[in-house]
């Protein structure tokens, strides 16, 4: 194995046919990111309960996010809404 390598004449995945196909078909996209550790492991800890895979959770949580935007401080008001209500208006059985 080389110490180094030469990428000087190296093409992106959507210049070669076959690979811009294959991104084409499955309008995914392979990148590299950095999660929290705590975060990494709350979902994978979810995936193994269910039938779907940590990053198709994560997935589904960001587009979650992004098709239904609400400012953080109208949850914050929604959940001290909802928690007052329930403090003041106990159920009794």
């Amino acid at each position: 194995m080389r110490k180094e390598y030469d990428f000087s004449n190296a093409k992106r995945a959507s210049e070669v046919p076959h690979l811009a196909k294959l991104q084409a078909e499955n309008s995914k996209t392979r990148i590299s990111i950095f999660i929290d550790n705590d975060i990494l492991l709350a979902f994978r800890a979810r995936a193994k309960t269910g039938s779907k895979g940590y990053q198709t959770l994560i997935n589904e949580t960001l587009r979650g996010c992004i098709e239904n935007p609400e400012p953080l401080d109208e949850i914050v008001r929604k959940v001290l809404r909802e928690e007052l209500h329930r403090i003041t208006n106990p159920i009794t059985e």
